[in-house]
């Protein structure tokens, strides 16, 4: 687990290894498929690899993960370059995966023709963008991040605005202007001081995770400036700050941590990832007092991939077990277990995903409701520094605007000019 990890290399076949029990007949050692992935991945904590090795005696797996993306990136891509190092499958996060499939297409599998993949099993969008401009399809989606909407009925209940999950998601339903005017009207009913929203960043993340176009156009170019959703989303979010209705925090810090259980705001955007995170930071006593609502328009955030190298040593066995583990049963286990939402859309029908409720959300269907959003979500346009423009956007321009009472135009400005020396424009 720590950053200072290294990203196991496949391993060779030991001929001296003793057999294991259950190992092939014959006595021969068994294949070892090494796996890197990025944190708490959940492949492993969901038993699928011990499962995968029970069908297939011959095979064992060894998995490595380092904690964080930011330190497990760079390190795959210094491997991938070289051509060692490298596990023989390896995990790639979503905001990495246009720069993958732009400039790494030729080192890695096609996917897309690996035994038992079906491209009509996942959605479409999921499926485009781990497929190179060429037409290989290189990485194939775990898990995407179908957002809704996290509230708080207790407080919904004392401004006197509906509870019922139907009747909330149906007072923005469509538009994410209208989530701005039930805040205005939740502020005016339970007063100054009760925020209506997390952070202004959550807001923006979310309205623009639901735009076919964001940060680059088709052909690669940079078109943030100048994309009218994306300024779009920035004024809109910034609006929740200059209206007051932003608890001012920033998100994944250990304030907002706190904001969930104190109920200092009454609303979050939530990918189906984040309901799991929710119940850990407002505990036992936030039971029932949270639920979850369908957001204005589809929109995702979050989801990861497979990928295998050429270079592995064990490549066609590696695609096997990277079929198998994004396939919709094995998505479908991932999503029960460890509520990682599959990308496969055929798991949508499975019992395990169709019939899910969320006992701490007071019984949310949270299976149809995340499904529903999942199949919504537009193909969108990836571009391999998103995540860069994404930040800055976030923390540099409209937490100035959240936190400091910078305007609007002045956050903006600020963003831009971080996200031009980033990107060396």
């Amino acid at each position: 687990m720590g950053a200072a990890a290294l990203l196991l290399a496949g391993c060779a076949q030991d001929p001296a290894e003793k057999p294991e029990p259950g190992a092939p007949a014959d006595g021969k050692a068994k294949t070892t498929l090494t796996v890197g992935v990025f944190g708490a991945f959940g492949l492993q904590e969901a038993g699928l690899y011990d499962e995968y090795a029970a069908q297939n005696p011959g095979i064992r797996i060894e998995q490595t993960s380092i904690e964080r993306n930011e330190n497990y990136y760079p390190q795959l891509l210094t491997h991938l370059g070289t051509g060692s190092g490298l596990a023989d499958i390896q995990a790639i996060e979503v905001n990495n995966i246009a720069e993958i499939t732009a400039t790494q297409a030729d080192k890695l599998v096609d996917l897309g023709k690996a035994a038992g993949v079906d491209k009509s099993a996942y959605l479409p969008w999921k499926w485009a963008q781990g497929t190179s401009k060429g037409g290989a399809t290189v990485a194939l989606g775990t898990d995407v991040g179908p957002q809704g909407i996290c509230y708080r009925k207790d407080l919904f209940a004392a401004a006197g605005l509906p509870t019922d999950r139907v009747a909330v998601g149906a007072l923005w339903a469509g538009d994410w202007n209208k989530y701005l005017e039930t805040g205005k009207t939740y502020k005016a009913k339970a007063g100054e001081g009760k925020a209506f929203v997390d952070s202004a960043s959550g807001v923006m993340a979310a309205v623009t995770g639901s735009s076919a176009q964001r940060f680059y156009d088709e052909q690669g170019k940079v078109v943030y400036k100048t994309n009218p959703a994306v300024r779009g989303a920035f004024d809109l979010a910034a609006s929740f700050a200059t209206e007051g209705l932003s608890a001012k925090l920033q998100q994944f810090t250990p304030s907002w941590d706190q904001g969930f259980s104190n109920g200092n705001f009454a609303t979050v955007s939530c990918p189906a990832w984040m309901l799991g995170y929710i119940q850990d930071k407002a505990g036992p006593a936030g039971k029932d007092k949270w639920d979850v609502a369908p957001a204005p328009k589809p929109s995702n955030w979050g989801g990861s991939f497979l990928v295998v190298p050429k270079a592995g040593k064990h490549a066609e066995e590696a695609a096997k077990l990277a079929a198998w583990l994004t396939a919709p049963a094995q998505q479908a286990k991932l999503f029960e277990k460890r509520g990682s939402f599959p990308s496969a859309s055929a798991a949508y029908k499975l019992p395990a995903v169709s019939g899910a409720q969320h006992a701490y959300f007071g019984g949310a269907p949270i299976g149809e409701i995340f499904a529903r959003a999942a199949e919504g979500v537009p193909v969108t346009v990836i571009g391999p520094k998103d995540l860069v423009i994404a930040q800055n956007l976030a923390d540099i321009g409209m937490l100035q605007v959240d936190q400091k009472g910078r305007s609007p135009q002045e956050g903006w400005e600020a963003a831009v000019k971080a996200i031009d020396n980033a990107l060396e424009q």
